[in-house]
């Protein structure tokens, strides 16, 4: 506790009581480092606040005290920006208590909720009111809603409904000196001033804790047609991504793609999972359209899709005709991220392009490091359907941890400096966290990385809120 302010624990004792402190080491370890284990840190104190005036309490005495708060919520991130330094000086504050569905509202399609709620409890909420909320990501029953929003959490809906930015209507907030902004408006217009919501949204909790949110839902889908692809190359994906949202409009849902090496580590290193085609293609892409009105959808997507083979766009085509079917396709998808863990170290690049671009920077991007590292394995996966690519690395599981480092740099600057010239971002939908810190400044432009420098120091003057994270 000799990093800490001597009146700090006293004070937070009082603000949110025993059952809202954690101080043993054991029962600490779980906030202290990431889900992958990629970045640890310490905290000599992790404050589990169980309501709005408590997160208040918490905040106001951090910037009494000029004590760095860490803002948690699942800690499912993966760009290393819920996690606390190794200086333990740092509180990790932890939302996992404020959990409560606070309304539902069908009429207006809304649901307001606090920022610990898991995105599967949210999901079902909906659903009880046979209402549709469409954030949906591999980690929905342990990531929360908070989390989602602190991160601008992207998904396989971006497509159709967007990233969680365009899911959220209004915030509560509680800012780094304990003033509550209660913005937890269910307006879809409100022309009073700046736009103070998405001032939060994606600012992975550098200027204030989100401590819940109006969110946006939609009609539930009563029927969905899913079917997968084999094409000769990213091009031919991308033509029929035109093609489909020409013929299917806001139907569309889905359009992740895989490359060979990404589907063939899957089935290697998958259980359960079998190859969806029987010919060999260099890219795959799984497909899902979805309606409040299921007469025709299956018969809509196989006519897309003939026209499709008819014109070469693609080279093959399995249609799913049951749900059992459906569940086998979308496991394969979900089976990469468990496949890349299993087969090696990854150095992850999650980035977004103009669809326009896409098949352009793939060429440049591989030809670029073979050449820097002959037979490297890129495993290129993604939702190709919003430009989001997860163009990774995939490296030996015993690469010795300075090889690594020294491959990340390089590979890294490769693959962005490619990104930027094609107008693109480097991060897409993980956040920026520690992993990207020190690339956006190279990124950015002066003038934005200064717009947003005295955003954060007006905001949050003692420079408390995830120091070390984003900016």
């Amino acid at each position: 506790m000799s990093n800490l302010h001597p009146q700090l624990l006293q004070r937070l004792h009082a603000a949110v009581g025993a059952a809202g402190l954690v101080l043993d080491d054991a029962a600490k370890a779980p906030y202290e480092s990431d889900w992958l284990r990629k970045w640890n840190g310490r905290s000599s104190i992790v404050v589990r606040p169980a309501d709005t005036a408590q997160t208040a309490a918490v905040m106001g005495i951090c910037h009494d005290t000029h004590t760095p708060v860490v803002t948690q919520g699942g800690n499912t991130g993966m760009s290393g920006g819920a996690t606390p330094d190794a200086s333990g000086a740092q509180v990790v504050l932890s939302t996992q208590r404020l959990n409560r569905i606070r309304s539902v509202d069908p009429l207006n399609n809304t649901l307001t909720c606090e920022a610990g709620v898991l995105l599967a409890h949210i999901q079902a909420a909906a659903q009880e009111v046979d209402r549709f909320f469409p954030l949906s990501l591999g980690s929905e029953g342990s990531c929360t809603i908070g989390g989602n929003l602190a991160t601008n959490a992207g998904g396989i809906a971006v497509l159709r409904y967007g990233n969680a930015r365009e899911l959220a209507l209004g915030l509560e907030v509680v800012l780094p000196d304990g003033r509550v902004w209660h913005g937890l408006r269910a307006l879809r217009k409100d022309n009073t001033g700046y736009d103070l919501r998405d001032l939060f949204i994606g600012s992975e909790g550098t200027l204030g804790v989100i401590t819940a949110a109006v969110l946006k839902l939609s009609p539930r889908p009563v029927a969905r047609a899913t079917a997968w692809v084999g094409a000769r190359d990213i091009a031919a994906l991308v033509q029929l991504l035109a093609r489909l949202r020409a013929d299917c409009g806001e139907r569309l849902v889905a359009f992740e793609m895989l490359s060979a090496p990404s589907l063939a580590l899957i089935l290697e290193q998958v259980s359960e999972v079998r190859a969806p085609l029987a010919g060999e293609h260099a890219f795959h892409a799984l497909i899902e359209l979805a309606d409040t009105q299921g007469e025709g959808l299956a018969a809509l997507l196989e006519r897309s899709l003939e026209a499709a083979l008819e014109n070469a766009c693609v080279q093959d085509v399995a249609l799913s005709v049951s749900g059992a079917q459906t569940q086998a396709l979308w496991k394969i998808r979900e089976g990469i991220s468990q496949a890349q863990m299993r087969a090696g170290k990854a150095v992850k690049h999650d980035i977004a392009l103009p669809i326009s671009a896409l098949a352009a920077f793939v060429q440049q991007a591989d030809a670029a490091l073979q050449a820097a590292q002959p037979g490297v394995r890129i495993i290129n996966f993604g939702h190709l359907g919003d430009g989001n690519l997860h163009y990774n690395v995939l490296l030996p599981r015993d690469t010795p941890p300075e090889a690594l480092a020294a491959a990340t740099a390089r590979f890294n600057r490769i693959v962005h400096d490619l990104v930027a010239e094609a107008q693109g971002s480097i991060s897409a939908e993980h956040g920026v966290g520690q992993l990207r810190r020190d690339e956006l400044r190279h990124y950015k432009s002066e003038v934005e990385f200064d717009l947003m420098m005295r955003v954060k120091q007006s905001l949050d003057p003692n420079q408390i809120m995830n120091p070390g994270k984003l900016i």
